[in-house]
């Protein structure tokens, strides 16, 4: 099997004649669309006209983004891919204001529901018309927006741009080894309690070489992210967020007043960890992540492969098939690397009905259920199959559904034939992601309100920023967590933060593991019933609000209770966690 994915389905290099002209086609169909925009047409026939090619250049698109992107994503030394990433983000900026035209000409249209109602092809799209009449009160004003584009190249993109190639090529000094990061943070989940303490130690001093840079990134992001929010006629950067997701605040607030709630559980199973692993005042970072039990063991990459396809087929067949097909066919880079970016992700190449999952693998359960979460996504992508591109546009807390709901039954599914010591084993695993998802999401979503917030006054120094981190992780974690051993740097060694035009990207995992949990109950009570309103709620993530696609499967995500409701699940694993380590 191999362990690097092929991306020689979408060009063979980047001297691919294909390659090329797509690049050379780009610029040709956005002067198509601009012509069109300003064409006599009947609004109808303009309409289906602009969204028939914008079809056609979102497959274009897609495919020359996943090239670059995935290519520097393997190997962040690759100064071809990087060029013609710059030069992508240069034509996407005409490609942007043409965008923004069209939400503006869609925005005028008094008659838009009538003419919706007399064309067949714009009536699949119609929420997204909508949508976009909607938005056209928050585009930036016509005759500045091309220049606040092109200062974004040179701003929050490149500050973006920064910290990925401080990420992917620094590296820590660990035992007299000079090891990348992303290989020394995953030494948290070793059974050696020394390489624990001694790599979180090495990671700890080795982010005193780009704390500096990587603040100013930070900065940076932030700063803009309130220029643009305020350009776009929002109230704050949250509110802009929320609009890109479909999200209201109530659903929000709910969440989080329900997660506040259950800190307290979420802080026991912390502790009785830490007394299990003979700390007597919380549980030191390093060991955060420690296995626990004697069932804990290493997976290579051939047994977590047989034992996703066993217990995911147990959802359905359909599932292992699909898994099956995507180690098969090199949809996965698996292993860490020099050069290689951190973390774990999923992108779509839509138009081709495949996806591209990066992990960086080494070995533990919570590796197996990384790439489950990822093939989940990608499960979530086969879904959306055969839609136009104007409606696989997901909101990122509908987007962790189907990668948690892949967690949730596979731990399920695991723990249903495990022995009372496996069972130890792995609640402790399942708890760690949902302390991740939950607590650790929390806090990042409290430090970004601060960072954001305190950002109209003034840029936050290194000390600022790693203060406010630890007083993010007291308010979060409390007592679970030992007051001297926390993380001050976790601002710098997550992505999320640094995504321009990307804010919050925190509080959409915390609803993807609670709402996942939620569906996941659904199934349990219907059964083999509800694979089908499953997939069809996947399908329909990218065609309407937040609200309404939950309540298709019967979910109130605006009701603190339903919140409360996911988080009793996991507080049945802690009470199970807790008796187990008193045995």
């Amino acid at each position: 099997m191999e362990h690097t994915w092929d991306l020689s389905f979408l060009y063979k290099g980047f001297d691919d004649p294909a390659f090329l002209a797509d690049v050379a086609c780009w610029p040709e169909m956005i002067a198509e669309q601009k012509a069109l925009l300003e064409s006599d047409l009947p609004d109808r026939e303009k309409l289906e006209q602009l969204f028939a090619l914008d079809e056609a250049m979102s497959a274009l698109v897609d495919r020359l983004y996943n090239f670059a992107g995935l290519t520097l994503a393997a190997d962040a030394s690759n100064s071809v891919a990087q060029q013609y990433e710059d030069k992508l983000s240069l034509i996407g900026n005409d490609a942007s204001l043409v965008s923004s035209a069209i939400t503006r000409y869609v925005g005028s249209l008094g008659n838009l529901e009538e003419i919706i109602a007399q064309s067949e092809k714009l009536q699949p799209i119609a929420f997204i018309l909508r949508e976009m009449a909607t938005e056209a009160k928050h585009t930036i004003p016509a005759e500045i927006e091309p220049w606040m584009l092109q200062m974004r190249l040179s701003g929050g993109s490149a500050f973006s741009q920064l910290r990925d190639k401080l990420d992917s090529t620094h590296t820590v000094e660990y035992r007299g080894e000079s090891l990348p990061l992303p290989a020394v943070r995953g030494m948290a989940y070793d059974g050696d309690a020394a390489v624990r303490k001694d790599a979180y130690e090495a990671e700890i001093a080795s982010y005193r070489k780009i704390e500096l840079p990587m603040a100013y990134c930070l900065n940076s992001i932030k700063m803009e992210a309130r220029t643009m929010a305020k350009a776009r006629g929002y109230a704050s950067v949250l509110d802009m967020t929320l609009s890109q997701n479909r999200m209201d605040r109530e659903t929000l607030e709910a969440m989080i007043t329900a997660i506040k709630e259950y800190l307290p559980h979420f802080r026991r199973y912390l502790r009785a960890k830490a007394a299990y692993l003979g700390h007597e005042d919380g549980l030191p970072f390093y060991d955060l992540f420690a296995p626990v039990g004697k069932a804990s063991k290493a997976y290579t990459i051939e047994e977590a492969r047989e034992l996703l396809l066993r217990e995911m087929g147990k959802f359905t067949p359909e599932m292992a098939e699909f898994m099956d097909n995507a180690f098969q066919q090199r949809w996965i880079d698996v292993y860490p690397r020099e050069g290689k970016s951190g973390g774990a992700f999923c992108a779509s190449a839509h138009s081709y009905d495949r996806s591209i999952v990066l992990t960086n693998f080494q070995g533990s359960f919570s590796d197996i259920s990384t790439i489950a979460h990822e093939l989940g996504h990608a499960w979530h992508n086969r879904c959306l199959a055969g839609l136009p591109y104007a409606l696989i546009n997901t909101p990122m807390p509908l987007a962790e559904t189907a990668s948690i709901f892949n967690e949730t039954i596979l731990a399920h599914q695991v723990l249903a034939n495990a022995t009372e010591e496996e069972q130890f084993t792995l609640l402790e695993a399942s708890l760690m992601e949902s302390t991740q998802t939950c607590v650790d999401i929390l806090s990042r979503y409290l430090f970004e309100t601060e960072v954001i917030e305190t950002r109209a006054d003034h840029a936050m120094t290194v000390d600022e920023l790693k203060d406010c981190m630890l007083r993010a992780q007291e308010a979060t974690y409390g007592d679970g967590l030992s007051k001297d051993v926390r993380h001050p740097y976790m601002w710098a060694c997550k992505s999320h933060y640094y995504s321009s035009g990307l804010n919050f990207y925190n509080f959409p995992y915390a609803f993807g593991e609670l709402f996942g949990k939620g569906v996941f109950a659904q199934y349990l009570k219907e059964g083999d019933a509800f694979v089908p309103r499953y997939c069809q709620l996947l399908r329909s993530c990218g065609s309407d609000t937040i609200a309404n696609v939950a309540a298709s499967v019967g979910i109130d995500v605006r009701s603190v209770d339903f919140w409360r409701a996911s988080l009793e699940v996991i507080r049945g694993e802690i009470d199970r966690f807790c008796a187990l380590c008193e045995k």
